[in-house]
């Protein structure tokens, strides 16, 4: 279904309910740049670091594209998706099937989550939706549930630390955007719709914040303008 939501005026702040769930394959397509071959990208470095077995979360799993995708692959690895939005993860489990993919789909918060001890952890696009007093923390608590020589990859909008060219950063994205059928309406609804629902971090702050937490190692896998891509490991 194509994304429409902010055609009118918007009502409330943003939130994945069963609107933004309905649309949210062609929200995400048209809204980030590069999104299926970072994806392919996140689902080829998956591959090559796990075995037979090996326990994949996926934190904020949405409609499950990501896990769906990577169980298109040669290995049998156990895949869990976690969401706090029942429509998002009924649409999941609803595409699961669909594809014939195992993966298990649970509706919980992620901060909450008692998670096993896990080969690696994503999260596509959600660090960012956890207010900044937490964010730091649950990242420990992901450090925390790596096993030796983990993965930690995820995905963030990102703001530059130069006023200028984050500016000049927007305004390329906003023709993105445009360019891929949103209006001028829609792109100002969308914003005031995600003020201080999406806070996001500055590159540095994402490495900083990834390093603190116990990781010995980052790296930015890819990037475009004011989004990337990051690696992190677990010695």
């Amino acid at each position: 279904m194509e994304d429409r939501i902010f055609q009118k005026p918007i009502e409330k702040q943003f939130e994945f309910d069963e609107d933004v769930a309905a649309v949210f394959d062609d929200m995400i397509s048209r809204s980030v740049p590069f999104y299926a071959e970072a994806q392919e990208l996140i689902k080829k470095i998956v591959l090559k670091n796990t075995k037979e077995g090996s326990l994949v979360y996926d934190l904020g799993s949405s409609t499950g594209s990501t896990l769906i995708n990577i169980s298109d692959g040669s290995k049998k690895l156990n895949l869990v998706g976690i969401d706090n939005s029942k429509a998002m993860v009924e649409r999941a489990r609803k595409k699961a099937r669909a594809y014939g993919a195992d993966i298990e789909f649970v509706e919980a918060d992620i901060l909450d989550y008692e998670y096993e001890m896990a080969d690696i952890f994503l999260a596509n696009y959600t660090l960012q939706f956890i207010r900044p007093i937490k964010r730091d923390k649950f990242v420990k608590k992901i450090y925390s549930k790596l096993k030796s020589g983990g993965l930690f990859i995820f995905s963030e909008k990102v703001i530059s630390e130069d006023k200028k060219l984050g500016k000049q950063l927007i305004d390329i994205y906003y023709d993105y955007k445009k360019a891929r059928g949103y209006t001028d309406f829609e792109i100002s609804q969308k914003r005031e719709a995600l003020e201080n629902v999406l806070i996001p971090y500055s590159l540095k702050e994402n490495e900083e914040m990834v390093k603190e937490a116990g990781f010995e190692y980052v790296e930015i896998l890819f990037k475009w303008a004011n989004f990337a891509v990051f690696l992190a490991k677990k010695g």
